[in-house]
C-alpha cells in the first residue's frame, strides 16, 4: 500500500516529507487588515508552510439570539452570544482577495475554513488551493460534500468526533468527489492542557483510515505538537498572532512570531530524527569506534606464559580483541613477549580467535 499523500501549491504532504505548518490566522487580524497582512508575513518568516483564514460572518453562523441555547457560560468567552462572538471575530469578506495577493506576494500559501456554502463559493472565486474543515463542522455533512465537489485537498479536524463521526465525514469527503483527504487530531479546548490530547491516537487514526494525519494544536507551547511528529503528524496547525496580549477573541492562545519560528525548526528536527529503520554505523559515530572497549594487557608478558583474568582487562579504547572474547583467550599461550598497555592481537596469541 503506498504512503497516503496530499498536495498543495505543489507542496507534498506525506509521512516522507517535513511536516507541515499552517499558521492559522481565525480572529488574531482584530478588525485591522494590516494586522492580518503582518501576521502573513511573520508567518512566512517563521518558516510556515501556509496560513490559514476563517471564512463566515454571524449571520452564516449562528442565529442573532439571546435565548440561553446562544448564550456562552464559562471558559474564554464567558457571557458572549454566539452572535456577538463570531460578529466580533468574522474577517470581511472584501478583505479575501486582498489577503490571497498578498499571500502570494509574500510567497506563502493562503486557505480558508469555510462555514457555510457561501463562503466556499467566495474562495472559489480566489481560487482557494486547499479547504479546512473546522471541527464544530465536522459533522455537518451537507457542507463536506459541497467543500468535496470543488474537488480540491480537503484537511477536516476531529475535534469532538468519535470514530463514527469521523468514518462518516470520511466518507462524505470521499463520495463527494475529494480524492486528496488528511484528517487532523484535535482537542477543541480553547485553550486545551497537554494531558487531554492522547497522541497515541494518531498513529491509530494513520492505520485505521489510511490517510495523511495531522495535528491541531490548542496548547499554550509546543511541546505537544513536536511530539506528534514522532507519531505521525504530517501536519501542524497551531493560531498564530503577532502579540498574545492583544486582547483579541484567539490571542490568548496563539503563538507569537519567535514561537511559531521555534515550532517550525522543532517540528523539522522531530521529522529529521525519524529517519528510517537503521541498525548500521553511522556517519557521526565513525571518529568515536575507536573508543570502544576493547581487551588490553596489563602486566608484562613473556612468551609462553599463560594468559589469566589477571594479566588482560576489558578497557577503552578499542585496538584490542572485542571484551566477547575474554573467556576464548583465558588459559592460552602467548606466542611473543608482551608489555602491559598494550591491546591484545590474534597474532600475541598461540590459537587466534577471530
Amino acid at each position: 500500500m503506498s504512503e497516503p499523500k496530499i498536495e498543495i501549491n505543489k507542496r507534498i504532504i506525506s509521512a516522507h516529507h517535513s511536516p507541515y505548518v499552517v499558521a492559522e490566522l481565525s480572529a488574531n487580524h482584530n478588525g485591522n487588515i494590516e494586522t492580518a497582512m503582518k501576521i502573513i508575513e511573520e508567518a512566512k518568516k517563521a518558516g510556515a508552510d501556509a496560513v490559514k483564514l476563517q471564512t463566515y460572518t454571524a449571520e452564516t453562523i449562528t442565529l442573532n439570539s439571546n435565548d440561553s441555547d446562544f448564550q456562552i457560560h464559562g471558559g474564554l468567552w464567558d457571557g458572549k452570544t454566539l452572535f456577538d462572538l463570531y460578529d466580533e471575530a468574522h474577517m470581511p469578506w472584501e478583505w479575501h482577495e486582498i489577503l490571497f495577493k498578498h499571500a502570494q506576494k509574500v510567497g506563502i500559501s493562503i486557505f480558508s475554513s469555510p462555514f457555510d456554502n457561501t463562503a466556499v463559493d467566495l474562495l472559489e472565486d480566489l481560487n482557494a488551493p486547499a479547504y479546512k474543515i473546522a471541527s464544530f463542522e465536522a459533522i455537518d455533512l451537507p457542507l463536506i460534500e459541497y467543500v468535496a465537489s470543488t474537488n480540491k485537498p480537503m484537511i477536516i479536524s476531529t475535534g469532538m468526533a468519535n470514530e463514527e463521526e469521523i468514518e462518516e465525514a470520511i466518507e462524505a469527503a470521499r463520495s463527494g468527489g475529494c480524492s486528496e483527504l488528511a484528517i487532523l487530531h484535535c482537542v477543541s479546548g480553547y485553550p486545551a492542557p497537554a494531558e487531554d490530547y492522547n497522541l497515541k491516537t494518531i498513529s491509530h487514526m494513520r492505520d485505521k483510515f489510511g490517510l495523511v494525519i495531522g495535528l491541531s494544536d490548542h496548547t499554550l507551547d509546543n511541546n505537544t505538537a513536536i511530539a506528534s511528529v514522532a507519531l505521525g503528524a504530517s501536519i501542524i496547525e497551531k493560531h498564530f498572532t503577532l502579540d498574545r496580549k492583544g486582547g483579541g477573541p484567539d490571542d490568548s492562545f496563539s503563538l507569537e512570531p519567535s514561537e511559531m519560528a521555534e515550532l517550525c525548526k522543532g517540528a523539522n528536527v522531530a521529522w529529521s530524527a525519524l529517519g528510517d529503520i537503521n541498525f548500521s554505523r553511522k556517519s557521526s559515530e565513525e571518529a568515536n569506534v575507536q573508543f570502544r572497549r576493547s581487551l588490553y594487557f596489563v602486566k608484562d608478558m613473556k612468551s609462553g606464559d599463560i594468559i589469566s583474568e589477571d594479566t588482560v582487562r576489558s578497557v577503552r579504547p578499542g585496538f584490542g580483541i572485542p571484551p566477547k572474547y575474554l573467556k576464548d583467550i583465558i588459559g592460552q599461550k602467548i606466542k611473543h613477549d608482551v608489555l602491559k598497555n598494550t591491546p591484545v592481537k590474534n597474532q600475541s596469541l598461540e590459537k587466534p580467535i577471530i
